[in-house]
């Protein structure tokens, strides 16, 4: 059955899909919305089970940044080259099968019986959100052409991924209550197959016209991205002057290089790099790149914070994160509906610059500090981050001819979940170096004596803590250096907010491109 769906994607001409269902507009962004959601569940889900999972497995703190670094990872290596296989192969297809893979990776991760096939399952995972995000979005992008109406729903769609990181944490605490941590990934198993059901329902399938597979440019992207992300990850282990982490950048710097130089010569490119000529459209990339960094980086210090620093529950800390998240939805939807009156510069700034302004209030607050002091910072983050997340994406179609937002959305998506690994990675690593580089001194304030303090230091170094109860001197040292690390992190945050919001202001398009 003929559906005259329009891809918007890519340089060739639009075609009319086939497919034997025809679409339905609001099943479309139903399905759509939930595999945005489930991609950002899987973030929190397991960062709200680290806790337990490093303390079941006996998971050292360098090798626990990998859990959740693994998935976005492979999120952000492949996220740009699965645009171009959906704009191949079809983009409802390609969905699906990201869907299949989030399945698959959450129940290998629910039945690990070591660290390693944790980290498999987060790659397979990871498979699948890069196979969801750039195709859902560009399913949006086909389905509704109308261009507020495609910035409404975009937003919507944006705003879905702080459902999926609101629920994350409440999922997981409840769980985490009666059940071992393996029960916390069955969200996603089942999330992704009601998620199949409806795009099964009622997504229609849309491609660009067939051309030839830019393969040398998609390999040389991926190894570009990957080797990166790696050196980024790894080099808050080993140094990021290492030999591996060196030679990692080496890789990622040619190949980047390879991969312009290519792009520039192809008929058919993956990725038009002439697009960043456009000051405004580079300036997206980088807002894209640090909204993700901030929002999923501060997440995951937080949630760290109140059951680390804390000691609260899975569950207490879910329900404090909910103020954040649900402050994000709420601001996310009105921003939708309000850039049409205020354009695109306004809400990113005002978000960048409000977000610095919380990280830094939450900086200056110290492990005793209860949440009747904390909760109005939280709910200021959430309103800065749906004033940011949700309109960076929409500002990035925007800021291109409408031929051109395939690869616009492709490009975002990329730039979003680099931000989003560098967030896990480098804030994560920092917060693990500033913690146990505190920590003598922490203990030796509260007068624990050696061998004692040796002791601790390398049960903390070896996650090795296990259950038993500390004495009360040792718990407040290693809460007073939990917070140290957090501080740490969100300072770093606020100062990039900072910087990034002189150049939204200066750079971005405020309306959307007009041939």
């Amino acid at each position: 059955m003929t559906t005259g769906i329009t891809a918007p994607s890519g340089s060739g001409p639009a075609v009319t899909a086939r497919s034997s269902v025809r679409g339905s507009r609001p099943m479309t962004l139903v399905a759509m919305c939930l595999g945005a959601m489930i991609t950002f569940l899987q973030i929190t889900a397991t960062v709200s089970a680290l806790t337990t999972i490093q303390r079941d497995l006996r998971v050292d703190p360098t090798t626990v940044i990998w859990i959740p670094s693994a998935y976005t990872l492979v999120v952000a290596s492949l996220v740009l080259s699965a645009a171009t296989l959906g704009n191949r192969y079809g983009r409802r297809r390609m969905f699906g099968a990201g869907v299949v893979a989030m399945i698959v990776g959450g129940a290998v991760v629910a039945s690990a019986p070591t660290v390693a096939w944790v980290i498999v399952g987060q790659l397979i995972a990871g498979l699948g959100g890069a196979l969801i995000l750039p195709n859902s979005l560009a399913i949006l992008g086909a389905t509704f052409t109308d261009p507020h109406r495609r910035t409404e729903v975009i937003t919507a769609w944006s705003a879905a991924s702080g459902i999926g990181l609101a629920i994350g944490p409440l999922i997981a605490g409840t769980l985490l209550r009666d059940h071992q941590w393996h029960s916390v990934y069955l969200s996603t198993i089942v999330l992704g197959v009601v998620t199949l059901v409806v795009a099964a329902i009622g997504v229609a399938e849309s491609r660009q016209s067939a051309g030839r597979l830019d393969l040398l440019g998609l390999l040389l992207g991926t190894l570009a991205i990957a080797a990166s992300v790696y050196a980024m990850i790894q080099g808050g282990r080993d140094g990021y002057t290492s030999p591996v982490v060196a030679t990692a950048w080496i890789v990622s710097a040619a190949a980047l290089v390879a991969f312009v130089l290519v792009e520039l010569r192809a008929t058919a490119p993956m990725l038009d790099v002439r697009l960043f000529r456009s000051a405004s459209f580079s300036a997206v990339m980088v807002v894209a790149a640090v909204s993700l960094f901030g929002f999923t980086g501060v997440a995951i210090l937080l949630v760290l914070f109140h059951e680390r620093a804390q000691a609260l529950t899975p569950l207490d800390t879910g329900w404090r994160m909910l103020v954040l998240f649900g402050v994000y939805v709420l601001v996310a939807f009105a921003a939708g509906r309000t850039i049409r009156r205020t354009g695109f510069k306004a809400p990113l700034t005002l978000g960048l610059a409000l977000g610095a302004v919380a990280t830094f209030g939450l900086a200056a607050q110290g492990a005793t500090t209860t949440f009747d002091h904390r909760w109005a910072l939280f709910a200021l983050f959430g309103a800065a981050s749906g004033l940011v997340v949700a309109p960076a994406t929409a500002a990035a179609l925007a800021s291109v001819a409408p031929a051109q937002a395939g690869m616009a959305s492709g490009a975002v998506n990329a730039a979003r979940q680099v931000g989003s690994v560098l967030g896990s990675s480098l804030l994560g690593a920092l917060l693990t170096t500033t913690m146990l580089a505190n920590l003598p001194d922490r203990l030796a304030a509260h007068q624990v004596q050696e061998p004692t303090r040796s002791a601790v230091r390398a049960a903390v170094a070896a996650g090795a803590t296990g259950d038993q109860p500390l004495p009360d001197p040792v718990r407040s040292a290693l809460a007073e250096a939990m917070t140290t690390g957090v501080q740490a992190g969100l300072r770093i945050t606020g100062i990039v907010f900072l910087v990034t919001a002189v150049l939204a202001l200066t750079l971005i398009r405020n309306r959307p491109h007009h041939n």
